[in-house]
């Protein structure tokens, strides 16, 4: 991943936080590794916006506090899933 690109989405997902070692390098943990992956997923494979990307991180965080939030969220991303499939269908 281009270091440029890693900034940025630190920028981006406050859920990004790498640890800062001497001489300001960041240090990426096993937990930070997985967030790049799937946010790299969501934007690159899902052609998710960097706007929808954060809702859904922020919805998920939610989520974990509220049971009736997260059946909900996993109903709309279910939904969005069908539609985006039902879009590649078509073309």
């Amino acid at each position: 991943m281009a270091q440029h690109v890693l900034r940025y989405w630190e920028s981006r997902f406050p859920q990004l936080r790498p640890v800062q070692r001497a001489g300001n390098r960041r240090y990426y943990r096993a937990e930070d590794l997985t967030l790049i992956r799937r946010i790299d997923h969501l934007l690159n494979q899902q052609a998710y916006t960097i706007r929808g990307v954060q809702q859904l991180l922020d919805n998920e965080a939610r989520a974990k506090d509220d049971p009736a939030t997260m059946l909900r969220n996993i109903r709309d991303s279910l939904v969005e899933a069908l539609a985006w499939d039902d879009r590649a269908e078509r073309r």
